[in-house]
């Protein structure tokens, strides 16, 4: 296992969370802060870019966590067509709307999500403070 703490995707999206700094509003989603999560700005970059290729500029990068993977968790993004809900935690980073549901900004507190643009090694790492072990494929973690 690698304690790097460190998580490579290629044609994966990735995003965290603190919920201490979550801001709740009564009909819309809680708002963060890149205490929550914080995209660099070649993620930002990335993200955007990829957006606007698949048509959803004015959406938002969606990630969230899963059971599954060597470790036991996964992270999974997509984008959002439609609105936040009141369940979700919208940051805004790197000029990306991010949001990110409560259970899985458990896990993701405090995590950073970089893009290297390299053939080998290249794509989205993320950096996640709270992961304890990952697996050797560096698509899972455990906490």
């Amino acid at each position: 296992m690698d304690d790097s703490r460190e998580f490579v995707f290629i044609r994966g999206y990735i995003s965290g969370t603190n919920m201490s700094a979550e801001t709740p509003t009564p009909s819309g989603p809680r708002t963060g802060s890149e205490k929550l999560i914080k995209l660099t700005e070649a993620a930002g970059r990335k993200v955007s870019q990829l957006m606007q290729r698949d048509g959803v500029a004015d959406g938002a990068l969606r990630v969230k966590i899963v059971g599954g993977g060597c470790a036991g968790l996964e992270y999974k993004m997509d984008f959002e067509k439609n609105p936040p809900t009141p369940k979700d935690i919208l940051i805004q980073s790197a000029g990306v709307r991010v949001l990110v549901d409560v259970k899985s900004a458990l896990y993701v507190s405090g995590s950073e999500i970089d893009f290297q643009d390299k053939m080998i090694g290249g794509g989205f790492k993320i950096h996640n403070p709270n992961a304890t072990a990952t697996c050797s494929c560096g698509e899972s973690f455990s906490v």
